[in-house]
C-alpha cells in the first residue's frame, strides 16, 4: 500500500465515517471546517484540514506536540499572480510571507521556525518526516503547516510548481540535516506561535490542534 493518501481516497474515506490508517504510532485526524475568520471567502464555505502527527524518525525530530496541518483547496487559485491571494491570507492572519521560491529537494527541518508552505502553481510530491516518512501530494491552492522540527523534501514537482513561504513573526528559518542537540530540542519545544490561523484566522485549526500540555 502506498505511503501517500491520495486525496480522491481521503474523501472516500471522510465520506465513509473512516479515518486513515496510524503511521509511526499516530493517528490521522481529518476535520471539514471554515473557523471562524470573518475575511473568510464566501466561495470557500467548507475547508478540509487534515492533522499529521509525526514521531521521531531516524535523525529527523519532527514534534510530537504539534501535528502538521494539511489544508486542502485552502485558498481559489486565479489571476496573473495567483501567489499574491496566499500573501495576503497570511499577512492579514499573523504569519507575514518571507518568499517565493519551491521546496528543497533534500531532507532537512527547522529549528528555529514554524514553517506556511502555501502552493500557489502546479503539483508537487513530497516526503514529510525525513527519510522513511510520509509522501504526500500537494496542488495548487493546498497549504502545510509544518512545526517546528518537521522533515520535509520534495520527490517531484510539475514543471510550473511554486510556493510561498511564510512564518510567524520575528522567527527566521534555519536549515538542519543532522539531529538535533539539547539547546535545539529546547528551543523547539518552546518555540511560540501566533494564536491565529494562517489560513482559517481565530478560532481555526490551529487553536484546536497546536495545544501543548503545561
Amino acid at each position: 500500500m502506498p505511503a501517500e493518501l491520495s486525496r480522491r481516497r481521503f474523501h472516500r474515506l471522510l465520506a465513509a465515517g473512516l479515518v486513515a490508517a496510524p503511521f509511526h504510532g499516530a493517528s490521522t485526524a481529518a476535520e471539514t471546517a471554515r473557523g471562524t475568520d470573518e475575511h473568510a471567502s464566501p466561495d470557500t464555505p467548507e475547508l478540509l484540514v487534515e492533522a499529521i502527527p509525526l514521531g521521531p524518525i531516524g535523525w529527523c525530530p519532527n514534534n510530537a506536540a504539534l501535528p502538521v496541518l494539511f489544508y486542502h483547496s485552502a485558498v481559489p487559485v486565479a489571476g496573473s499572480d495567483p501567489a499574491q491571494a496566499f500573501e495576503v491570507l497570511f499577512r492579514r492572519n499573523g504569519w507575514p510571507p518571507q518568499w517565493r521560491n519551491g521546496v528543497y529537494t533534500f531532507h532537512h527541518y527547522h529549528s528555529t521556525a514554524h514553517e506556511v508552505l502555501g502552493f500557489t502553481a502546479g503539483s508537487a510530491r513530497l516526503v514529510l518526516g525525513g527519510p522513511g516518512g510520509r509522501e504526500v501530494e500537494v496542488r495548487a491552492g493546498d497549504v502545510l503547516l509544518l512545526p517546528t522540527g518537521t522533515g520535509h523534501c520534495e520527490l517531484s514537482k510539475s514543471d510550473d510548481f511554486a510556493v510561498v513561504g511564510a512564518y510567524p513573526p520575528e522567527q527566521t528559518w534555519d536549515i538542519c540535516r543532522t539531529a538535533p542537540d539539547a539547546e535545539a530540542r529546547a528551543r523547539m519545544s518552546s518555540l511560540p506561535f501566533p494564536r491565529t490561523d494562517p489560513v482559517q484566522g481565530v478560532g481555526g485549526a490551529v487553536s484546536r490542534y497546536w495545544v501543548r500540555s503545561t
